[in-house]
């Protein structure tokens, strides 16, 4: 298996997965592609692929529509997604992706977590060149009337990176802008997409002591614990 499937495996541990946030994260998510494309999910792809989002999270139903309709309100912030950089301790790169109504605030909160918690708090494009920025789609594997290797050349032309699969589905890995192509590929050809996004996988890694990742592990839970924070990426090995 290659990167994407180590760093999917590294994301599903219990501290990734028991986010508090991810209904308030789908909540901005939905505004943002409802202010981009309109309240239609037929002729909105991004709101159509958060929805699937929403779904697989277990979102109730009318806490969409109430996304929806709050975000064709004229009144409604739009939200600004804004990418942070910096290094946790021990040399640890960090790319923060928010999305604010309020760029000063989010700015302040940012570097006050780096301060606090003895990181550097980076400039504009000082590490964000040591991740690949990936989309990725998880489908249905009964949706598959195909072998995986088949399925893969099948993919060929989007110039996919990884496909594998988990107890979860089918996982395909590829460049950040293929994500539109791969959507109406997969739609086209009636394979359910259970959940979509977007990744930063490092380049490469680095391995720390307990006491060491324990340290980052600070920087990482109270930039988590913003409420502009939609994700955090890093190039820590998860043990």
């Amino acid at each position: 298996m290659g990167r994407a499937f180590e760093f999917r495996k590294g994301r599903k541990l219990k501290r990734w997965a028991a986010m508090a946030k991810t209904f308030t994260r789908l909540g901005k998510d939905i505004v943002m592609a409802v202010k981009e494309g309109g309240p239609n999910p037929e002729s909105n792809a991004r709101l159509r692929a958060v929805i699937q989002n929403a779904k697989a999270a277990n979102m109730p139903k009318e806490n969409v529509e109430r996304a929806i309709k709050k975000a064709t309100d004229k009144d409604t912030a739009n939200y600004k997604e804004v990418l942070f950089e910096g290094y946790a301790p021990h040399g640890i790169a960090l790319v923060i992706e928010t999305a604010t109504d309020n760029n000063n605030r989010t700015v302040a909160n940012v570097r006050a977590a780096f301060n606090k918690c003895n990181g550097n708090f980076g400039t504009s494009g000082s590490v964000v060149f040591m991740f690949d920025h990936t989309c990725n789609f998880l489908i249905k594997a009964d949706d598959l009337k195909m072998d995986l290797e088949e399925f893969e050349l099948e993919l060929i032309d989007f110039n996919v990176e990884e496909v594998f699969e988990d107890e979860e589905g089918i996982l395909i890995y590829a460049p950040f802008e293929q994500f539109g192509d791969i959507q109406k590929y997969l739609e086209e050809n009636n394979i359910e997409i259970l959940s979509s996004g977007f990744e930063r996988i490092p380049t490469t890694t680095t391995k720390l002591s307990e006491e060491e990742q324990a340290d980052v592990e600070k920087l990482l839970e109270r930039l988590e614990d913003d409420d502009d924070v939609q994700n955090v990426y890093h190039s820590m090995e998860m043990n």
